[in-house]
């Protein structure tokens, strides 16, 4: 009995595909896995496979067709014994321009139809030849019962053959009146798969679905908001730290007997919040229609806690001794861990820090969160070569940083300015407590 060979459903999110090429012709003998044709999606162009023995009988769509949609008969294939006499006149292509209203009108009819399209027990789709439904049906198996060894998990010949003969479970009667359970809606351009689409592409791996708080939906709407929206552009600086850091270490012995002990970060901060007084065209925040120029440097720090993170503001920083910054810092951030924070204290501010440094990040882009005009990502500290103001090679601990801007507040050249202003400050650690 001649068996339709069907548009491929290479994966979960395909719809329609491009026949690219064919890879076989009519009257070739196919095995079980050999190449039949390439297909093109809207991603990759892929390679479909025979899943059963046979002999090309005739070919429905020819190589260069767009737009085939998923499901549609594209060839015929013979078994033994059968010839191009026992294909039906039925099984001739359709017409490129016959519309596809539903799955049901989109495949034309065949000399000998197959069975339709199995579910699974979940209501998703179950892959399987039209040959494999066909025994299937005659033996009375239940296709949810019947592991598929082909291609992405399809149900071929061999599985039914070897399958033992069972009644088939009773489907659920439904009235004749109820319509159709409508196909699941493509997913709207830019926006990804579906919620459906993603659980049947993973369907066969073991996962655990974990639900989405306020905080991680909150994070997900705002930083897509921004990536989309914003026009971000980029900055690098190498910053050297020897200075500060031998800087850092007397200041600290001084502070010992107070219990304050300053992180690099609190000298970031301050680097930042100075730079944003040296440039205060930079010290700005978009405010859709217009452009709010602030007179303060409040500044924002990310902070990681469980499951998400905060930006606890520390205002007027460049008015702040580092100690105080030091200690503001703290208290922030273990109250963000903790949950604590009042709105205020994460609202505002128009620079934001995003330190990886610590976990051994050496650079990276940061998400600029609006309304703010920029953010710093800063990486680690490490020992490198460097050229010296002399000429002389010496080593040296550079770290690495990204601005990212927003080009509607910042452009390029009051970016650069900024950037060189905080790499000033880091540089010459004294200057910022003069």
């Amino acid at each position: 009995m001649p068996t339709e060979i069907l548009m491929p459903a290479l994966s979960p999110t395909m719809e329609e595909g491009t026949l690219a090429k064919w890879l076989v012709k009519e009257g070739d003998t196919v095995s079980s896995g050999d190449l039949l044709a390439e297909i093109e999606t809207d991603k990759a162009t892929m390679e479909f496979e025979a899943v059963d023995d046979g002999v090309v009988g005739k070919i429905l769509v020819a190589e260069g067709s767009e737009g085939v949609k998923v499901n549609t008969p594209i060839a015929v294939m013979l078994e033994d014994g059968e010839s191009a006499e026992d294909i039906g006149a039925a099984s001739a292509p359709a017409p490129a321009a016959a519309p596809a209203a539903t799955p049901a009108e989109a495949a034309p009819a065949a000399a000998t139809p197959a069975p339709a399209a199995a579910k699974a027990a979940d209501g998703s789709r179950l892959f399987a030849t039209p040959l494999a439904r066909r025994i299937a049906a005659d033996k009375g198996l239940d296709l949810n019962t019947i592991s598929g060894s082909g291609p992405h998990g399809r149900i071929v010949k061999a599985d039914v053959e070897n399958a033992t003969a069972a009644p088939k479970a009773a489907a659920p009667a439904v009235a004749a009146s109820a319509p159709a359970a409508p196909a699941a809606a493509p997913a709207a351009a830019g926006t990804g798969p579906t919620t459906d689409q993603v659980l049947a592409m993973y369907g066969d791996r073991e996962f655990e679905e974990v639900s989405l708080d306020g905080m991680r939906k909150t994070i997900a709407a705002r930083l897509t908001e921004a990536k989309q929206n914003v026009p971000h552009f980029y900055l690098r600086k190498d910053i050297e730290l020897d200075a500060l850091l031998a800087f850092r270490g007397q200041l600290n012995k001084t502070l010992e007997p107070r219990g304050v002990k300053l992180s690099v970060n609190d000298f970031i901060i301050k680097a930042c919040a100075l730079a944003l007084q040296q440039v205060p065209d930079a010290n700005a925040v978009w405010a859709n229609d217009r452009v709010l120029s602030l007179k303060p440097s409040d500044v924002a720090v990310a902070v990681a806690i469980e499951g998400g993170l905060f930006t606890p503001v520390l205002k007027d920083a460049d008015m702040k001794s580092l100690s105080a910054l030091s200690a503001e810092m703290k208290d922030l951030a273990s109250r963000a861990r903790d949950r604590k924070l009042a709105p205020h204290e994460y609202q505002g501010g128009s620079f934001a820090i995003s330190n990886l440094g610590m976990f051994g990040i050496d650079n990276f882009d940061a998400i600029i969160n609006p309304p703010h005009a920029a953010i710093l990502a800063v990486g680690a500290g490490a020992k490198k070569p460097v050229v010296g103001a002399d000429g002389e090679l010496k080593v040296a601990t550079v770290m690495s940083t990204t601005l990212s801007v927003d080009h509607r507040v910042i452009d390029g050249a009051l970016g650069a300015n900024l950037l060189n202003a905080i790499k000033n400050n880091l540089e010459n650690p004294m200057a910022m407590l003069a």
